[in-house]
């Protein structure tokens, strides 16, 4: 009778665990959106409905922070798991495969432990045609039309739609992100026998503005408001902080013709229409069925200044350049309505999906699981935000301070209890000696040189 009672134990216990579902995956990657959505209260003028509606359905963090302020480095550590001081994969113009191994990406290691994969829009550094390795994805069409609608459209001026408003009439299926959003819509609507990893990649806000114009229309130009800004802000930063970014020209410009409420009306309109196709994809989550066991992931891959600091764009490692949304929802981990303030950075989300899913983390992730302040935003959390641009360019983040310290030794030190704009550099004055000891002791230990990279690096492999 015994062993008949711990068998029927056994057998209940193993029957219990085959019927517990492994969770599903959304993965919605955005292109170029920085902290300027509603939920994180850092410009009132963002109207995003959706993100909020997202952001209020589990946990969002308010100072999360790329690990590279560009789009092709950001999105090879953020999918591979591995700092770019790492890699050694800095900037845009690298070939993100020769510093990511086959089988290392985030999505290599989903489908390689039994899940179906699909994707469409931009997950790696492309718009719309996959460059991806083909062995991590079950299905990845491209983009059935240019993410601009350039078929659409006429012929742009020097400023039209780049940091004005678009002239020319569109739908919201001119677009690329509406189909690629379609094709999520699809994956979802679909009956899976695996669990599934489904990853949407938005290219909007990305340069062009360039969306129809009833979303230029939410955003009176009249109405709009410059960010906080001083016309001294740059005097106190080191010479290098002036060359490093690739866009020192945009700000004179906007100053020059008086662009700059208009391209803060065009960026807020992209930042809307990407909204509305937020909100579908959570349309079709909810009457998919599939809600109720569907981890979703939502992150903007890097910052992006509007005129703070008189700099446009990204490409700075100062919180405007590296802020940007991230928001988890983890049923029965997260709960709804929950904000987390600590500061985190983007080479948490690889170790965080593989907890929660229960997959092995690879040898070669770096980061470190997000789960505790998912269940508890309170919960003990001492690892600070780490961005890098180039070789030997660091910011460290923690919930206090921002310290960054160039390739050539120049640093800049912030303190965000009472400066979030980052006006006054206190890295020259003496009283903070301490504060910088402590903080640089956090910069990464491994720094690839660049010239170690690329082609050189692809044959040293073989």
């Amino acid at each position: 009778m015994k062993r008949l009672i711990i068998a029927l134990s056994v057998l209940g216990a193993c029957c219990a665990f085959a019927s517990e579902k492994q969770p599903n995956v959304l993965f919605i990657a955005v292109d170029d959106l920085n902290h300027y959505a509603g939920f994180t209260g850092r410009n009132p003028q963002a109207k995003t409905p959706n993100i909020d509606r997202l952001a209020a359905m589990g946990t969002a963090f308010t100072h999360a922070y790329c690990t590279v302020p560009a789009c092709n480095p950001s999105r090879g550590s953020l999918m591979s798991g591995m700092r770019p001081s790492t890699t050694g994969l800095y900037v845009n113009s690298q070939k993100w495969k020769d510093f990511i191994k086959e089988g290392q990406g985030l999505n290599h290691h989903f489908r390689n432990n039994g899940y179906y994969t699909a994707a469409m829009g931009k997950i790696y550094h492309e718009n719309t045609k996959p460059i991806d390795y083909p062995s991590g994805w079950d299905t990845y069409p491209s983009v059935p039309v240019d993410v601009n609608g350039s078929k659409k459209r006429d012929k742009v001026s020097k400023y039209e739609a780049y940091f004005d408003p678009l002239k020319h009439d569109l739908t919201d299926e001119d677009l690329g992100d509406w189909h690629t959003v379609n094709f999520a819509v699809e994956q979802l609507q679909k009956k899976h026998d695996k669990p599934f990893f489904i990853a949407c990649g938005l290219y909007k806000p990305h340069m062009p503005f360039v969306v129809p114009r009833k979303y230029y229309d939410l955003f009176p130009l009249e109405e709009i408001e410059l960010p906080p800004h001083r016309k001294d802000d740059l005097n106190d930063v080191p010479p290098i902080a002036h060359t490093l970014p690739s866009n020192n020209e945009d700000h004179k410009r906007m100053l020059a013709d008086d662009r700059w409420k208009s391209a803060i009306q065009s960026y807020l309109a992209a930042c809307a229409y990407t909204d509305m196709n937020i909100g579908r994809l959570l349309d079709a989550l909810e009457k998919s069925g599939h809600a109720d066991n569907t981890i979703i992931v939502l992150w903007g891959d890097h910052g992006w200044h509007l005129g703070e600091k008189q700099k446009w764009r990204k490409f700075t490692l100062w919180e405007e350049g590296t802020r940007a949304p991230l928001i988890w929802v983890a049923p029965g981990v997260t709960r709804p309505g929950t904000v987390c303030r600590r500061t985190v950075d983007f080479l948490t989300i690889y170790p965080t999906l593989c907890d929660l899913a229960g997959l092995p983390f690879p040898a070669h992730v770096e980061g470190k699981s997000l789960r505790p302040l998912l269940a508890d935003v309170n919960a003990e959390w001492n690892e600070p935000a780490i961005t890098t641009h180039g070789y030997m360019n660091h910011a460290v983040r923690t919930d206090r301070w921002r310290y960054i310290r160039y390739s050539d030794g120049n640093e800049e030190l912030y303190d965000h209890s009472k400066d979030e704009y980052e006006f006054q550099n206190l890295a020259s004055n003496p009283e903070y000696l301490a504060v910088k000891k402590e903080l640089a002791a956090l910069l990464p230990a491994i720094n690839t040189p660049m010239e170690k990279s690329g082609e050189q690096k692809k044959k040293s492999r073989k």
